[in-house]
């Protein structure tokens, strides 16, 4: 009882604030003088004229993972990809073809080495510990390369395919992922079945190679119920990165100090409705959105679209249909797309039974929103295509 009352309280609490739209303050250097949502963006962003977006969607077979059944202890759908991607096949038949990019390999430990530390990775070597990070206990008495073999070479691919989404968002406006999004994996550490930070890669490796500038600033919207403390440590010293993330604040991973990075958060009480989660999007994205492409020199957005939102879920403890987890893709998709940010889209979390048919509901609609079948087909930036392990 006394939690149901906790609970309560906060609800009401949380409602007050909303009605009198006030949030845990993000910094006010990116809202300053926002007071009309729907300006314009100014400077080089609102100049320039680009073509609308051609969708790419990456994904690989081997996205899936499975270690002899015991994937099944953990409430995450390891296999959800594959499924998501059989709709996709049955809706558009070889028509989605046009739209697919193939990782070609998983990221190589050179590639990794970038942003995570050699103590880390070896660390990655001992089922005892890659049992924690996925916690999975009965991982720990497999043989290390099995757990190579079957968990972690399938979430290399999956890095490998953010790499390849946030190449293919610059070149071509809109890029979906149908795998990664390991938003609690930092450079020095991994938890809540995250092993690898492969949106900060991506990031990393896209200013290494030229095509993010020094100044250039990047985006980060993080819809998935649990805070995505991994990006913000991964940020921590990175003022270039402008993070927006709405979640249940009273769920995994509580990480205040993770919290201090974020430049806009939304922290969300347990149970919260569908109508106040959307009604909290839309009052806080687009000014969000404005505050930072107000100076131009936005190049990249990454969005992570985790599916735990759900009524259904078992964990995130949001309630939102599924017309209004397609309704929420819609709304941040149109926002960043408007403002001609060119967008990678990552899955990340969903521990629910109908999240692979979310996941293609949101790609359904990018191919039928943008998609043009007189667009060439997609094909693999040659700099992947080495047949590195």
């Amino acid at each position: 009882m006394l939690n149901v009352a906790r609970m309560r309280y906060k609800r009401v609490k949380w409602r007050g604030r909303l009605r009198a739209g006030v949030y845990r303050a993000a910094p006010m250097r990116y809202l300053r003088g926002m007071d009309n949502p729907a300006s314009e963006p100014t400077g080089s962003q609102a100049r320039a004229t680009p073509k609308p977006p051609t969708p790419r969607i990456v994904y690989s077979p081997r996205y899936n993972i499975g270690f002899f059944g015991l994937e099944r202890l953990h409430p995450f759908d390891s296999r959800k990809y594959g499924r998501a991607w059989k709709v996709l096949r049955e809706r558009f038949g070889r028509g989605l073809d046009r739209y697919w990019v193939r990782p070609p390999r998983p990221v190589s430990r050179a590639e990794l080495l970038q942003l995570h530390t050699p103590e880390y990775l070896q660390r990655l070597r001992d089922p005892k510990f890659v049992a924690r990070v996925l916690e999975v206990p009965p991982v720990s008495r497999l043989p290390a390369w099995v757990t190579d073999r079957c968990v972690l070479r399938p979430m290399r691919r999956a890095t490998m395919g953010t790499l390849l989404a946030a190449r293919e968002a610059m070149d071509h406006g809109l890029a979906v992922n149908l795998s990664g999004g390991y938003h609690h994996a930092s450079p020095d550490h991994g938890h809540g079945f995250s092993t690898y930070a492969d949106v900060g890669l991506a990031v990393h490796t896209l200013r290494q190679s030229g095509r993010l500038g020094e100044k250039d600033k990047v985006v980060y919207v993080d819809l998935d119920a649990h805070q995505g403390n991994g990006v913000c440590r991964t940020f921590a010293g990175d003022s270039r990165v402008f993070i927006y993330d709405q979640y249940n604040e009273d769920i995994f991973p509580m990480d205040a100090r993770a919290q201090r990075r974020i430049d806009c958060a939304v922290p969300l009480p347990f149970g919260c409705a569908e109508a106040d989660y959307l009604a909290a999007l839309r009052g806080r994205l687009p000014v969000f959105l404005n505050s930072v492409t107000r100076g131009g020199d936005v190049r990249l957005a990454v969005y992570n679209a985790g599916t735990d939102v759900f009524t259904d879920d078992r964990l995130g403890g949001i309630n939102v249909s599924a017309a209004g987890v397609l309704e929420r893709d819609r709304f941040v998709l149109q926002e960043l797309t408007s403002r001609h940010i060119p967008t990678a889209v990552v899955l990340s979390g969903g521990y629910s039974a109908q999240s692979y048919k979310l996941v293609a509901n949101m790609v359904a609609y990018v191919l039928e929103t943008w998609g043009n079948s007189d667009e060439p087909a997609a094909d693999i930036p040659k700099k992947f295509t080495s047949n590195d392990p």
